[in-house]
Formats: structure tokens, sequence, C-alpha cells
């Protein structure tokens, strides 16, 4: 090969140039030899390819429902991101049918409490119970300062006074587009229209992006106060880019809008003129500040005096008025002591209990037992609120008490005495357009509401990847790479019964349910400790079972077969008493269900000697 080269050297010195049209096309006349093309630099001279630096993680936010979803109330929202937490509200639920004595129903605090030194504040949306009745219990087990608008803070100090609370909290009044900072979080309130002055929405900002909680929200073009629901603002989010939506569902289920509070105005006007020569009550929320307001003008206007009743709404409207959101002329509020004092036509009672609460002043006034107040034909009443899904039963039974002692009573939804304060299908629409989330987490509602937002935000072409239904206790991550669950955390209901939290479970529901259902069989006798022979008794005490007198018979008998069962331990020297115990309540039990069919409670009680 190096001789061949040697050889014939001119060729390679005189080769003439191809020619342009043959170096195009990559072709060379015969006999002449193929050349690369030299723009390619050769490999010895490449620059080495630089090391592809590893993807950073995006930076990750928890969200931790601890109640709100698949029920209405209990509100309680936790998020978590770089170490640091915020709450947003902390609410109640009332009681159903079903928990026997129980008087409200809080959020477990457990995991809030295992991270306590996390928490920077306590975020407020607004001021209804399912928001803020739960306060007073989480500040007993440790500080930390609230966020709130002025009325709200208002209606929550009202609140912890009772628990001698108000002193020793930190109060952070907040008003909407003022910025706040807690930890990694910078948190803007936006304001929204509800059913009660003040309240808002956050967007909430953080190292994994921005996430918007609307709280309880409507759109009211023509509101009462406050201006209208600030749609700029959550638009200027939208387009800088939210990362999650968690939206009020309360009213996915309604098409429509959600009509304007105005309309009640117009309603419960013609309601005044049809009242004529009556004396007028009007049921609803303490907390609906709007509601009153516009009762009260319509009294002025119809020249009636105006008098509260219910201490939720004597505090509420005395804080309101302290604070400036509600205005009440000179000489037009009087005592429920001088409602007597009037002609019927000349007054109008303002109270509580338009949920059919069993303590509220309109069942007190049903069932005779008000002190100050008696119903009768005299009277008109109207009952401006919606029954909260499970409370219809108790709002019945109080209607049917009214009408019974003769009122004229206005309850059907045929009279517009009440519109919703939460959003229907058309305003969810326009929260969720002009926020463009990401990520969708429907809240506030039952399953059947978080299903059908969560349809609606489908329908708006957000994927159903992108759309979580979660559950209180989830552990929600987020972050601008994915949606996941984590490892759950304790949530639940810690029901109150009285001054005990938490005392009352599952098992003290079912022996209370049992008892309302078979009542109780309680049998005494006292026994020598030595050889187990009874020495009195055995005695049978019935409550709430059978009426002894009628059925003499049967507890005739039943006496008979606890005395044959302690004889029976005695000759089988059974000696340890819950052994005993044990086989009378078997032995009584099996009897009278064969007599009776009933189940009672039976409660032996054996007194040693």
């Amino acid at each position: 090969m190096a001789q061949t080269k040697e050889n014939n050297p001119a060729p390679r010195a005189k080769a003439p140039a191809a020619p342009k049209a043959a170096a195009a096309n990559g072709t060379a006349p015969a006999g002449e030899k193929r050349t690369r093309p030299t723009t390619r630099r050769p490999y010895y001279n490449r620059r080495p390819r630089r090391a592809q630096q590893p993807k950073e993680a995006a930076t990750p936010i928890h969200i931790y429902p601890l109640g709100g979803l698949g029920e209405v109330g209990k509100n309680m929202t936790v998020y978590e991101c770089n170490g640091d937490m915020i709450i947003v509200d902390c609410g109640l639920v009332f009681p159903d049918s079903e928990m026997f004595g129980v008087d409200m129903v809080i959020p477990d605090f457990t995991f809030v409490v295992q991270n306590k030194d996390k928490i920077k504040g306590l975020l407020i949306t607004h001021g209804h119970e399912d928001h803020i009745g739960s306060i007073p219990y989480l500040l007993q087990k440790f500080s930390l300062p609230v966020y709130g608008t002025r009325l709200t803070c208002g209606l929550i100090k009202n609140k912890l006074e009772e628990f001698g609370l108000a002193g020793k909290t930190k109060f952070v009044e907040i008003v909407p587009r003022q910025k706040i900072k807690l930890g990694c979080f910078t948190v803007e309130p936006i304001h929204v229209n509800h059913s009660i002055p003040d309240a808002v929405a956050f967007a909430i900002d953080s190292p994994a992006g921005t996430i918007i909680q609307t709280g309880d929200f409507k759109i009211d073009y023509t509101p009462l106060a406050c201006g209208v629901t600030d749609l700029s603002t959550l638009s200027e989010y939208g387009q800088r880019g939210v990362l999650a939506l968690l939206s009020d569902s309360t009213n996915a289920e309604r098409p429509g809008f959600t009509a304007t509070e105005q309309k009640v105005a117009a309603g419960v006007r013609s309601l005044f003129a049809r009242a004529r020569n009556k004396r007028i009550i009007i049921a609803t929320f303490a907390s609906n500040i709007y509601r009153v307001q516009q009762i009260i003008d319509l009294a002025v206007e119809d020249g009636r005096k105006v008098a509260f009743s219910g201490r939720s709404m004597v505090n509420n409207t005395a804080m309101a008025q302290e604070l400036g959101y509600m205005h009440i002329p000179e000489g037009t509020l009087i005592s429920v002591d001088e409602l007597n004092q009037y002609p019927p036509e000349q007054v109008v009672l303002v109270t509580t209990g338009s949920q059919g609460e069993p303590l509220s002043a309109l069942s007190r006034m049903a069932s005779c037992s008000h002190r100050q107040v008696r119903v009768g034909p005299g009277d008109f009443i109207i009952i401006s609120a919606n029954p909260i899904p499970g409370n219809e039963k108790s709002v019945t039974k109080i209607v049917n008490g009214l009408l019974l002692l003769g009122a004229e009573v206005i309850y059907e939804s045929m009279y517009d005495v009440h519109v919703s304060g939460h959003a229907c299908q058309e305003e969810q629409k326009l929260m969720l357009t002009l926020t463009k989330p990401k990520y969708f987490l429907p809240v506030h509602g039952e399953y059947k509401q978080l299903k059908k937002h969560a349809l609606t935000a489908a329908s708006l072409g957000i994927p159903t990847s992108n759309i979580l239904i979660a559950e209180n206790g989830s552990n929600v991550i987020l972050s601008q790479d994915e949606m996941k669950l984590g490892e759950p955390v304790t949530a639940g209901a810690v029901m109150v019964d009285g001054l005990g939290v938490g005392d009352v479970g599952n098992v003290v529901l079912r022996d209370r349910k049992h008892l309302s259902e078979d009542g109780l069989v309680i049998i005494v006798a006292t026994v020598d400790s030595k050889t187990g022979k009874v020495l009195a008794g055995p005695d049978l005490v019935s409550r709430g079972f059978v009426y002894v007198r009628e059925n003499e018979s049967l507890m005739d008998g039943a006496q008979s077969i606890v005395e044959n069962a302690l004889e029976r331990c005695v000759d089988e020297h059974v000696r340890d008493w819950n052994s005993v115990k044990t086989r009378v309540r078997e032995a009584l039990s099996s009897y009278i269900y064969r007599r009776t069919k009933r189940s009672p409670m039976i409660l032996p009680i054996l007194m040693e000697v």
C-alpha cells in the first residue's frame, strides 16, 4: 500500500476539483476517489458531550382534610410544605338522630396536636359554626394565632369568652388583598359573597405552587353589602397559574345560579303585608347578619318593634351592632319580656331554631316550654332557612307543633323567604374557568355532591386524572409533576356531650340506642360472699321496657328465672361473680325475648355480704 502511494504521487497533487454539480449530487467522475464532506469535525477533535443533570424533583405540598368531606360541616384542612403547617377553618357539625344525647361533633385533633410545633396559624374563611365551632376545643389543647376578618374575629371572641379563652388568644384581623406571611406560606384573602358578611377565600402561595380554597361562596351580582365576589383577583391567579382549587360543593347538584339576597327582601315584605294584625315570629340562623338586618328594615318600614330570642341570636346581633355591621334605629329594639306590652301587630320576634335544634327558642315555643313566649292563633311564623340534610325530621316536628298550637307557619320553598349562600353549578363553572387549576379537589359536601362537582370540572376539560375526591384523613400530595395519595393521618368525629369531650364513643352510643329502643331491666340481689346463696331479693326494676302493673305475670316469671339461675350457680359452686352475672343475664334475656320478642338491656347488681 505504501509503495503504491510513492509510485503514484502526481494524481493526488494534481487531481482536478470535482465539478460542483457532481459534488452536490455526491457523485464523482469515473476513476476518481470519492471524498468525504469536510463540514463534519473529525471524531478526535469533537467536543465532549455534557453530562445530563438529573431532573430536580418538584417541591410537594401536603393537604390533610380533617373534616368537611363526605359531610356538610366540621370543615378543617391542614396544609404542609417544607416543614411548615397552616390550618384553614375549624368547624363543627350538629348530631344526627342516631347520636343520642350528643350536643355537637368536632374533628379529631390528634394529628394537629402531634404537629403543633409546625403550625404557624389558624385561618378562618367566615363566621359560621361549621367553620368556627370547634375553635374553643382546639385552643384548649394548645395556643395558636387566629387570622380572620373583623366580623369573623368578633364571632370567635364571643364563643371563646364562654370558655375563658378570649383574653389568652392572639387575633390577627385580615382584610382582602392584604397578604399574610406564615412560614413558607404567603396567604392572600379574596373577598367572596356568602350569607354572612366578611367571607373570604384564600390564595395560598407556597414553594410548591398556589392553591385556592374558596370557603363557602356564591356569586351575587346585587349583594346587600360588601360588594361582588372579587372575580378579577381570582382571574389574575388563574393567569399566573393555580396548582389546585378546593371549591365549595354544597349546591353542586343544583343547576343555574343561586338567587340574590335581594329576592328575600321582596318575599318577606309580601309576607309582612299578609300577616296584618298578627305577631310575626321569624326563625333564621343567628349568624346570618344580612337576613336579620333585612328583617329589622322591614319591621321599621311596617312600624313594628323588634325583639331577639335565643342566646346566640342576642350575642351575635349585639356584637354586629358594636362593630358596625348592623344598624337598628333608636327605639326599635325591645326585650322579649316587653313583647306582651305591645299589640301583636306592632312586634316582630327574631329567633333561633330554624334547623329544629331541640334546645332552641323556636323548639321551646313549639313545645310550650318557652318562659316568655306563648304561641297561639295570633302568631304568623316564618322559617327563613332550608333544612340542612339530616335535620328535616326535626324541622317537621317543630312545624307540626306550631301548627297544632294554631299558628300560621310559612316554611315551604314556594315562598321567597330564604336563598342559599352557596354556589350552584354555573357559579362553580365560573370559579373553575377563572382560576384554571391544574388539579381540582371538591370539598364541603356529602359524597354525592363532591361527585357531581367533580363531573362539572371534568366537563370543563380538566383531566379526570387531575381530579380527586378525597376523604377525611387523606394525605393528598401535590406538586407540579403529579398528584398522589400518601399515608393517611388520624381523622374522625369526636362527640361533645355536655362538658365531656370524646368520652362518648360508639359503644356508649350503641348502649344509648339500645336503651332508647328496648329499655332497661335491673336485677338487685344480696348474696353471701362465701357460699353464693341469696340473702335478699332478687328484685327486678324496669325502666322503659314494659309497664309493670299491666305485665305482672311477665315480671313474676322473670323473677323466677333469676332465682333459678342463682340457685344453679350455688349448686355448681360458681364463685366468680362475673360468671354469675353472665349466667343470670343470659337466662333472663332468653326468657324475655321468648315472651316479648324484645331485648332490653339487663344489668345484674349483686351486693356481697
